[in-house]
């Protein structure tokens, strides 16, 4: 798998943590369905202490912490303009108490891509909402084997998976992604080119019907 090239034509990479990415499944699942196309979903795991700093809470208070003030400033600004957008779509997006290790959850992204394609939109379906509601620990791989189950994707196999090639396959991706160009989520990639960010769809739907009339300004509608 490389970072930049698929035989779908659009690469969408995605974290389960990532509030941002949560707030684009609905209208990138919608943009996929419109087009009548798979597109190529990916994990990019976010190393978040190394630009945001680190913190833990527990019940609502800051019990550890080596974040600045600014970095508290950003982190406060990113949750209150998400939750804005993913109350519109119906969601509640609670911020998260610790920053988590979402890569298994992410491993099983891959997994679902491998084994059940078109099940893809109910996995994400099955992490998604229940994480921000603070309801999943994403970093159980029984918890994640219950999301598979849920969204009706076989598990045989999952374990050795998560252990294994799927490991392997995840680390391998995330070493290729920022030497690429790709540091967050959503990420949309086609032709080369790298879009970053959920209000670039109206572009994107524009390039893959065929570039009729002229390219839509950055915009983003539900």
């Amino acid at each position: 798998m490389q970072a930049l090239h698929s035989e779908s034509p659009l690469i969408v990479y995605i974290d389960i943590k990532s509030p941002y990415a949560f707030i684009a499944i609905q209208p990138t699942l919608a943009l996929e369905e419109e087009l009548g196309v798979e597109f190529d979903w990916r994990p990019l795991t976010l190393d978040i202490p190394s630009y945001l700093g680190s913190a833990k809470k527990s019940n609502g208070k800051v019990v550890q912490s080596s974040r600045s003030p600014r970095q508290w400033q950003a982190v406060k600004y990113a949750y209150r303009d998400a939750r804005r957008y993913a109350e519109r779509q119906g969601y509640v997006l609670k911020g998260t108490e610790k920053i988590w290790d979402s890569s298994l959850a992410n491993i099983g992204i891959l997994w679902v891509v491998d084994q059940a394609r078109s099940k893809l939109p109910d996995y994400l379906h099955s992490v998604y909402p229940p994480f921000w509601r603070r309801e999943l620990d994403i970093e159980d791989p029984e918890v994640i084997l219950g999301c598979l189950r849920e969204a009706g994707v076989p598990t045989q196999g999952l374990h050795a998976y998560l252990e294994g090639a799927g490991r392997t396959l995840h680390d391998e991706l995330q070493a290729q992604l920022h030497p690429a160009g790709i540091y967050g989520v959503p990420t949309y990639v086609f032709d080369g080119e790298i879009l970053f960010g959920r209000e670039h769809l109206p572009y994107i739907r524009w390039h893959m019907q065929g570039k009729v009339g002229s390219p839509p300004d950055i915009a983003y509608t539900i």
